[in-house]
């Protein structure tokens, strides 16, 4: 099993497609990093010898900025917006969509999924409780 940026990279998958499970990584990224390290396009992560994994690791370790230290920058960033006391700041800090979508309905993953249903407060008589 590869292991590149801290990533264990599955098997099976086609390295193009594997390369995307790091973070920082998209698949226009990972088609370019594999032009990059001469390797063919249908070449699967078992198959890869010692060599081609170097150097797709220098690859990307020479480029980009990924997993761990793009981790950090996002949060460094989160953190600044909060300190200047920006309206997105204050968003991500009551876990609420930043970028302007609505709220009445649809942020149920920004909100953690809570839904309440309420009744109409009348109660309910003749029944065994």
């Amino acid at each position: 099993m590869a292991r590149i940026a801290g990533v264990n990279l599955p098997k099976e998958k086609r390295v193009v497609i594997a390369l995307t499970y790091i973070l920082g990584i998209g698949n226009t990224t990972a088609e370019k990093l594999v032009k990059l390290a001469n390797l063919p396009d249908s070449l699967r992560i078992k198959d890869l010898t010692d060599a081609q994994e170097n150097a797709l690791r220098t690859a990307i370790e020479g480029k980009l900025k990924v997993e761990g230290d793009l981790r950090r920058e996002l949060l460094t960033n989160i953190k600044r917006l909060r300190e200047i006391g920006s309206f997105r700041g204050s968003r991500h800090a009551k876990h609420l969509p930043v970028r302007g979508q609505r709220t009445k309905t649809n942020s149920r993953t920004v909100r953690g999924n809570v839904r309440r249903t309420t009744t109409s407060g009348k109660k309910l008589t003749g029944q065994k409780t």
